[in-house]
Protein backbone atom coordinates (compact mmCIF):
# COMPACT_ATOMS: atom_id res chain seq x y z
CA UNK A 1 0.00 0.00 0.00
CA UNK A 2 1.35 3.35 -0.97
CA UNK A 3 0.31 6.92 -0.25
CA UNK A 4 1.17 9.92 -2.31
CA UNK A 5 1.16 13.33 -0.61
CA UNK A 6 1.37 16.30 -2.91
CA UNK A 7 2.90 19.62 -1.87
CA UNK A 8 -0.43 21.44 -2.10
CA UNK A 9 -2.09 18.80 0.12
CA UNK A 10 0.65 19.27 2.74
CA UNK A 11 0.22 23.03 2.63
CA UNK A 12 -3.52 22.64 3.25
CA UNK A 13 -2.91 20.38 6.26
CA UNK A 14 -0.41 22.83 7.71
CA UNK A 15 -2.76 25.75 7.11
CA UNK A 16 -5.69 23.99 8.78
CA UNK A 17 -3.53 23.09 11.78
CA UNK A 18 -2.25 26.64 12.08
CA UNK A 19 -5.78 28.03 12.00
CA UNK A 20 -6.91 25.62 14.72
CA UNK A 21 -3.83 26.38 16.80
CA UNK A 22 -4.41 30.12 16.45
CA UNK A 23 -8.01 29.73 17.58
CA UNK A 24 -6.91 27.70 20.59
CA UNK A 25 -4.27 30.23 21.63
CA UNK A 26 -6.64 33.17 21.17
CA UNK A 27 -9.43 31.44 23.09
CA UNK A 28 -7.06 30.69 25.94
CA UNK A 29 -5.88 34.30 26.07
CA UNK A 30 -9.47 35.55 26.17
CA UNK A 31 -10.14 33.30 29.16
CA UNK A 32 -7.00 34.58 30.87
CA UNK A 33 -7.97 38.20 30.16
CA UNK A 34 -11.44 37.80 31.66
CA UNK A 35 -10.23 35.74 34.60
CA UNK A 36 -7.37 38.03 35.60
CA UNK A 37 -9.51 41.14 35.22
CA UNK A 38 -12.27 39.58 37.31
CA UNK A 39 -9.90 38.55 40.10
CA UNK A 40 -8.25 41.99 40.22
CA UNK A 41 -11.66 43.65 40.47
CA UNK A 42 -12.71 41.24 43.22
CA UNK A 43 -9.49 42.03 45.11
CA UNK A 44 -10.39 45.73 45.17
CA UNK A 45 -13.95 45.07 46.34
CA UNK A 46 -12.82 42.60 49.01
CA UNK A 47 -10.39 45.25 50.30
CA UNK A 48 -13.34 47.58 50.87
CA UNK A 49 -12.25 50.07 48.21
CA UNK A 50 -15.50 50.02 46.27
CA UNK A 51 -16.84 49.13 42.84
CA UNK A 52 -15.75 52.38 41.27
CA UNK A 53 -12.05 51.68 41.75
CA UNK A 54 -12.57 47.99 40.97
CA UNK A 55 -14.08 48.82 37.59
CA UNK A 56 -10.98 50.79 36.60
CA UNK A 57 -9.43 47.40 35.81
CA UNK A 58 -9.87 46.80 32.08
CA UNK A 59 -8.79 44.02 29.76
CA UNK A 60 -8.31 43.33 26.06
CA UNK A 61 -7.20 40.33 24.07
CA UNK A 62 -5.08 40.96 21.00
CA UNK A 63 -5.87 40.62 18.21
CA UNK A 64 -9.32 42.06 18.96
CA UNK A 65 -10.75 40.37 15.87
CA UNK A 66 -9.82 37.00 14.42
CA UNK A 67 -7.25 34.58 15.81
CA UNK A 68 -3.48 34.50 16.08
CA UNK A 69 -0.71 32.25 17.33
CA UNK A 70 0.71 35.40 18.92
CA UNK A 71 -2.47 36.29 20.83
CA UNK A 72 -1.86 38.12 24.10
CA UNK A 73 -3.80 39.29 27.14
CA UNK A 74 -3.49 42.93 28.20
CA UNK A 75 -4.92 44.05 31.55
CA UNK A 76 -4.52 47.54 32.97
CA UNK A 77 -6.08 50.01 35.41
CA UNK A 78 -7.42 53.42 34.44
CA UNK A 79 -6.36 54.62 37.91
CA UNK A 80 -2.81 53.20 38.08
CA UNK A 81 -1.49 55.64 40.68
CA UNK A 82 -4.33 54.94 43.11
CA UNK A 83 -4.05 51.18 42.62
CA UNK A 84 -0.29 51.43 43.18
CA UNK A 85 -0.81 53.31 46.45
CA UNK A 86 -2.99 50.55 47.89
CA UNK A 87 -0.88 47.78 46.37
CA UNK A 88 2.35 48.99 48.01
CA UNK A 89 1.12 50.90 51.05
CA UNK A 90 2.60 54.39 51.28
CA UNK A 91 3.00 57.37 53.57
CA UNK A 92 1.52 60.56 52.12
CA UNK A 93 2.92 63.90 53.27
CA UNK A 94 1.91 67.46 52.49
CA UNK A 95 3.80 68.94 49.53
CA UNK A 96 4.65 72.12 51.44
CA UNK A 97 5.61 70.33 54.64
CA UNK A 98 2.66 71.59 56.71
CA UNK A 99 -0.65 69.75 56.95
CA UNK A 100 -2.83 67.33 55.08
CA UNK A 101 -6.47 68.41 55.34
CA UNK A 102 -8.67 65.34 55.77
CA UNK A 103 -12.33 66.26 55.11
CA UNK A 104 -15.04 65.15 57.51
CA UNK A 105 -18.51 64.24 56.18
CA UNK A 106 -19.57 67.82 56.97
CA UNK A 107 -17.22 69.11 54.26
CA UNK A 108 -19.00 67.40 51.38
CA UNK A 109 -17.37 65.73 48.40
CA UNK A 110 -16.72 68.72 46.14
CA UNK A 111 -15.82 72.38 46.35
CA UNK A 112 -15.41 75.24 43.88
CA UNK A 113 -12.24 76.25 42.08
CA UNK A 114 -11.28 79.90 41.58
CA UNK A 115 -13.07 79.72 38.21
CA UNK A 116 -16.26 78.36 39.78
CA UNK A 117 -15.86 74.79 38.53
CA UNK A 118 -16.62 71.77 40.70
CA UNK A 119 -13.57 69.92 41.99
CA UNK A 120 -12.48 67.59 44.79
CA UNK A 121 -13.03 69.20 48.16
CA UNK A 122 -10.24 71.35 49.63
CA UNK A 123 -10.33 74.00 52.38
CA UNK A 124 -10.33 76.77 49.77
CA UNK A 125 -12.94 75.01 47.69
CA UNK A 126 -15.16 74.59 50.75
CA UNK A 127 -15.00 78.30 51.56
CA UNK A 128 -15.84 79.27 47.98
CA UNK A 129 -18.76 76.84 47.83
CA UNK A 130 -20.34 77.76 51.16
CA UNK A 131 -19.20 81.34 51.74
CA UNK A 132 -18.13 80.28 55.23
CA UNK A 133 -14.73 81.07 56.72
CA UNK A 134 -12.68 78.25 58.21
CA UNK A 135 -11.00 78.79 61.57
CA UNK A 136 -7.80 77.01 62.63
CA UNK A 137 -7.93 75.22 65.99
CA UNK A 138 -4.59 74.03 67.38
CA UNK A 139 -4.67 71.03 69.72
CA UNK A 140 -1.50 70.00 71.55
CA UNK A 141 -0.77 66.30 71.09
CA UNK A 142 -3.82 65.84 68.86
CA UNK A 143 -4.64 66.58 65.22
CA UNK A 144 -5.46 70.25 64.70
CA UNK A 145 -8.76 71.24 63.10
CA UNK A 146 -10.38 73.57 60.62
CA UNK A 147 -13.85 74.50 61.84
CA UNK A 148 -16.68 76.85 60.92
CA UNK A 149 -18.54 78.87 63.53
CA UNK A 150 -22.20 79.84 63.63
CA UNK A 151 -23.00 76.84 61.49
CA UNK A 152 -25.52 74.03 61.35
CA UNK A 153 -25.68 70.60 59.76
CA UNK A 154 -28.12 70.02 56.92
CA UNK A 155 -30.26 66.90 56.65
CA UNK A 156 -27.45 65.41 54.56
CA UNK A 157 -24.93 66.14 57.32
CA UNK A 158 -23.22 69.01 55.47
CA UNK A 159 -22.03 72.20 57.15
CA UNK A 160 -24.25 75.17 56.29
CA UNK A 161 -24.42 78.80 57.44
CA UNK A 162 -26.90 79.13 60.28
CA UNK A 163 -28.77 81.85 58.45
CA UNK A 164 -32.16 82.56 56.96
CA UNK A 165 -33.78 85.12 54.71
CA UNK A 166 -36.58 87.58 55.28
CA UNK A 167 -39.50 87.92 52.88
CA UNK A 168 -37.64 90.72 51.17
CA UNK A 169 -34.67 88.40 50.57
CA UNK A 170 -32.35 89.93 53.16
CA UNK A 171 -30.15 87.43 54.97
CA UNK A 172 -30.11 87.22 58.76
CA UNK A 173 -28.28 85.10 61.31
CA UNK A 174 -30.35 82.77 63.46
CA UNK A 175 -29.73 83.00 67.18
CA UNK A 176 -30.76 79.40 67.82
CA UNK A 177 -29.16 76.23 66.53
CA UNK A 178 -25.72 77.78 66.21
CA UNK A 179 -22.74 75.48 66.61
CA UNK A 180 -19.11 75.04 65.66
CA UNK A 181 -18.66 72.27 63.08
CA UNK A 182 -15.43 70.41 62.39
CA UNK A 183 -14.87 70.43 58.62
CA UNK A 184 -11.25 69.28 58.20
CA UNK A 185 -8.84 67.34 60.39
CA UNK A 186 -5.20 68.40 59.94
CA UNK A 187 -2.42 65.82 60.12
CA UNK A 188 1.26 66.00 59.06
CA UNK A 189 1.05 62.71 57.19
CA UNK A 190 -1.18 59.71 56.49
CA UNK A 191 0.03 56.13 56.18
CA UNK A 192 -2.06 53.90 53.94
CA UNK A 193 -1.53 50.22 54.60
CA UNK A 194 -1.16 47.69 51.80
CA UNK A 195 -4.61 46.44 50.86
CA UNK A 196 -4.24 44.92 47.39
CA UNK A 197 -2.33 41.90 46.04
CA UNK A 198 -1.89 42.69 42.36
CA UNK A 199 1.36 40.80 41.69
CA UNK A 200 0.37 37.47 43.33
CA UNK A 201 -2.94 37.49 41.44
CA UNK A 202 -1.19 38.19 38.14
CA UNK A 203 1.34 35.43 38.83
CA UNK A 204 -1.40 32.90 39.56
CA UNK A 205 -2.94 33.57 36.17
CA UNK A 206 0.45 33.44 34.46
CA UNK A 207 0.87 29.94 35.92
CA UNK A 208 -2.53 28.93 34.54
CA UNK A 209 -1.78 29.87 30.93
CA UNK A 210 -0.33 26.44 30.06
CA UNK A 211 -3.22 24.37 31.49
CA UNK A 212 -5.82 26.72 29.98
CA UNK A 213 -4.14 26.48 26.58
CA UNK A 214 -4.21 22.68 26.84
CA UNK A 215 -7.96 22.78 27.52
CA UNK A 216 -8.57 24.93 24.45
CA UNK A 217 -6.38 22.79 22.20
CA UNK A 218 -8.48 20.43 20.10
Amino acid sequence: MRFTLKADDLAKVLTDNEIQAARSVTGAMREVTDGLKGDLRADVVDAGLGRRLANTWRGKTFPEGGASLDAAAFIWSKAPNLVDVFDRGVTIRSKNGFWLAIPTPAAGATGLTTTGARARITPGGFERRTGMRLRFVYRRGKPSLLVVDNARLSKRGLARPNAGRTRSGAQFTRLTGRSTVVVFILVPQVTLRKRLDVEPIAQRWANRVGPILAQHWR
